[in-house]
Order: C-alpha cells, then structure tokens, then sequence
C-alpha cells in the first residue's frame, strides 16, 4: 500500500546538512528520518501559502505586468492583490485565490489537473520515493535554478506515467543508461534542502516542462538521437523535448 507523500524538508535538510556530497544509499539514516514528515496536499492557493506553485504564480503575474513583488514562494498581500487584478481582467471571481479557474488561465495547467483528480503525484508515492527523486534531482541539476531543479523531477515524474518507461521512480532512475548521474555514480551523493524541496514541488504536480520525457545539456550531450526530439522549452543549460 503506497502511503501519502510527506514533506518537512527544513527539518530534514537541517539534519543532514553537514553530509551534503557523502555518499548514502536510499535505505540510510537519512531516508529513515524521512518517515516523520508530516503529509502535504496539492491544493488551491491562497494567503499564507508557500511553495514553488506560488512561485509560479508570481512569476506569471510579474512577466505580465499585475505583480511588482519579490518571487519569493510566499502567498502574501501583494500576491493576493495581483491574482486579483488578474481575475478581473480575466473575466473571473476577484477573490484573490488561485484555485482550478485562475491556474488555467495563467496556462498552469497541470496545476488545474491536479485540483480535478489528474496530475496529483503527492498521494501515489513513498517516503524512499521522495527521497530517491531528490537524489536524482541533485545529481543531475544541482547547478541549476530551482525551477531547472523542478523541472528534472517532472521529467522523471512524466516518464513513470509514460508507457514508454517503468511505471517506478526507481525503475525510471535506474533503467540502463537513462541518467549520468548513475552511471558515474554520483547518484549516492546526499540530496540537499533545495533538491528536496523541488523534488516535493515536482511530486504536488508543478511540471515546469509541460509534459516532457527528456531533458540535455546540449554542450555536453553526445547522442545524435537526442537532438531530433521535439524541444518544449530550455532552462538553464537543459533543453526539455518529447
């Protein structure tokens, strides 16, 4: 029975932060401390909320013009102000909370699936779960922005619902040739606050990538094949494709 995806990254990243670049394995301290998170939920945002969907939000209403504040994941006065300004403008209730109406016209829409019983990874996976994506994550994108970091997950997240690839995060993670970070071993390194928190962002249905099963850092990527999947979008130094 897969238990509810639990959270409490501060606590966690705290406790480990003095191994962050050791190796461990999955089944370590580290993971078993995991287990006392308390659970988190994707839902509907509103004031006092906090998180990279918030964040996302932000940064939609900043690029077009209805927010002037700092993208700091902090559902606020000033968010609320400008998600209400956007209401309006949009034709909606000007209730300051970003629920499934708001999310599609901002064009999140993974965010609105998973308020209707679609893209909701946060009930579906375990603690190790977490923990493992986090890992992936760090390995993989640890130089890049949070949103790059998110991303990664979401493409590992993507492939498990993809016929295409095993239906686990670790068969996914661990399938024969599928990440660097694996084969060089780098996999084992101890995932970071920031690794976690995106690897909790990606699992509550933030998909910066919009659907996307692959990702390369053009500079370095080497397989001919790769450079003829469909790009989607590029952060940082990854190019996401389908």
């Amino acid at each position: 029975m897969k238990k509810a995806l639990i959270t409490g990254i501060a606590a966690f990243a705290l406790a480990t932060a003095a191994g962050v670049g050791a190796v461990l394995g999955t089944t370590g301290q580290a993971a078993q401390e995991s287990a006392s998170f308390p659970c988190v939920q994707t839902a509907v945002l509103r004031q006092g909320s906090k998180g990279g969907e918030v964040k996302e939000v932000q940064r939609r209403l900043k690029q077009w013009g209805y927010y002037n504040g700092s993208i700091d994941g902090i559902y606020g006065a000033k968010t609320v102000e400008a998600v209400k300004k956007f209401q309006r403008k949009n034709g909606l209730t000007a209730d300051g909370i970003a629920g499934k109406s708001t999310y599609e016209a901002l064009g999140m829409n993974d965010s609105a699936k998973a308020l209707e019983g679609g893209k909701d990874y946060s009930s579906s996976y375990t603690n190790s779960d977490l923990y493992l994506l986090a890992k992936c994550i760090y390995a993989e994108a640890r130089g890049e922005s949070y949103t790059g970091q998110v991303a990664v997950g979401a493409v590992i997240l993507n492939r498990v619902a993809s016929s295409a690839f095993p239906n686990s995060i670790a068969g996914v993670i661990y399938q024969r040739h599928a990440f660097t970070a694996v084969s060089d071993g780098q996999i084992n390194l101890e995932p970071d606050k920031t690794a976690m928190n995106a690897a909790s962002d990606a699992m509550n249905g933030w998909d910066p990538t919009y659907g996307c099963i692959y990702y390369y850092n053009p500079a370095v990527a080497t397989s001919s094949w790769i450079f003829g999947r469909k790009t989607v979008t590029t952060i940082g130094k990854h190019v996401f494709a389908i």
